[in-house]
């Protein structure tokens, strides 16, 4: 098919709520390592990995032969019966997770693995009560929709009890205006009273990214975590991580982004760049709250050995790679560039992230958020051959993430391309 028809045919038969990036939607045809190509030919260089999903590249080698061999031997078997890749993921995932995290269950997508989070706390704690932060994405469904911080992520009213939001430790747009460290983590210590007025006293959980990824990579303070997992203890809580984009070496330097706040969660979730683009959801616990969940229960594509397979060779090349530390290393270079560009445009209020996850926040005066000059940048990156991402709560914030395996030539294009698209915008 040519560009137009497969346009045409994704507004015909995909539901409309399938929205595309640009003015024009780019329609791709193959991609290979960092580097993705329309169906014209033209290649774009990928900062943004399918949201945060292609970890070690596109189409990587390693992983690819290895689905491909695992395709031959056996593709599908459900939860009923186990296989090697099932078992074999789930002790890889005991082996590297932090703290006491030991039983895994696994799932489709990241909306998958936070339901089963939500539900194994309630049924540990025998309490209905769940904190969320605003800013926050959980997810497409009920009650992943319920949990988000953010109105246009809500598509239904929320008539699911017991689900609370506090304020998100967003400092350069702090809800109580005011300016960290001498703040002394109001945002955190906001968590208490709203316990001890919306609740009765005890909660199930609070669920929370380590930096929040459709919220715009808003990056907590580094006492901010240990304060308010303190604070849920003392009401019986359990901290649910949600690692769906900051997990597998994105933050740079730790395996997972909630260890960069030196926090152990009671559960944790995954899904996106563990399969370097398989579908694939996980909820690892520490053993007695995954034991809390008994009686019937399955999960049919969860642990499929095929997508097993594909998570097992991705978190091989991470490791071997050491992309965890070239996540930091390549980090740091991609963060030395954005500030240097934001001190060289006044439209970009707020350099923020961590690792390879790192974003710009686009701003007119008093900070008032610059969508429109987030559109016009969007279509000069695609322009020059780069392709980022969007988000935060008003649309203004260009995020970027690149694979893990970025290099330093990448790192200085995509920083070039930046600094054009830039200047276009005061023409």
């Amino acid at each position: 098919m040519k560009k137009e028809e497969v346009i045409e045919k994704h507004q015909k038969y995909l539901f409309s709520c399938v929205a595309n990036y640009y003015d024009e939607p780019l329609v791709v045809d193959h991609a290979k390592g960092n580097f993705v190509y329309d169906i014209d030919g033209k290649e774009y260089l990928d900062f943004f990995g399918g949201i945060l999903t292609v970890s070690v590249g596109h189409c990587n080698e390693k992983v690819t032969k290895a689905i491909d061999e695992q395709t031959h031997k056996l593709q599908h078997a459900s939860t009923l019966y186990p296989n090697v890749p099932h078992v074999a993921l789930a002790e890889k995932l005991a082996q590297v997770t932090p703290g006491r995290l030991q039983k895994s269950f696994f799932t489709n997508s990241g909306t998958e693995a936070n339901e089963t989070a939500v539900l194994i706390a309630q049924l540990f704690t025998k309490c209905q009560d769940v904190v969320a932060l605003r800013h926050s994405y959980s997810g497409r469904s009920y009650l992943a929709l319920s949990l988000t911080g953010n109105a246009s992520w809500r598509l239904a009213p929320t008539t699911i009890p017991g689900i609370h939001h506090i304020a998100s430790a967003y400092c350069y747009r702090c809800p109580f205006g005011l300016t960290y460290p001498s703040c002394d983590l109001k945002c955190a210590k906001d968590l208490e009273e709203a316990i001890q007025t919306q609740t009765s006293g005890q909660v199930a959980a609070l669920i929370a990214e380590p930096i929040q990824g459709v919220g715009g990579y808003i990056t907590p303070p580094k006492e901010y975590f240990k304060e308010i997992v303190s604070i849920l203890k003392k009401y019986g809580g359990l901290f649910i991580c949600d690692e769906v984009q900051t997990g597998w070496g994105r933050t740079g330097g730790k395996m997972f982004g909630i260890e960069q706040w030196g926090v152990e969660p009671d559960i944790m979730t995954l899904a996106k760049g563990m399969a370097n683009g398989v579908p694939i959801g996980a909820t690892i616990a520490t053993p007695e709250v995954a034991d809390s969940l008994k009686g019937l229960n399955i999960s049919t594509f969860g642990g499929n050995p095929v997508t097993a397979t594909a998570a097992l060779a991705t978190i091989q090349v991470i490791e071997e790679e050491n992309l965890v530390d070239n996540a930091r290393v390549m980090g740091d270079r991609l963060r030395e560039g954005l500030e240097a560009l934001q001190n060289k445009y006044p439209v970009i209020g707020d350099v923020r992230g961590m690792g390879l996850m790192q974003a710009m926040e686009l701003v007119g005066e008093h900070k008032k958020p610059d969508t429109e000059s987030l559109m016009r940048l969007f279509e000069a990156t695609r322009q020059h051959g780069l392709l980022i991402g969007k988000g935060g709560l008003m649309g203004n914030v260009v995020r970027i993430a690149p694979p893990l395996n970025v290099s330093k030539d990448q790192i200085d294009k995509a920083l070039n391309v930046l600094d054009q698209s830039l200047a276009q915008l005061g023409q």
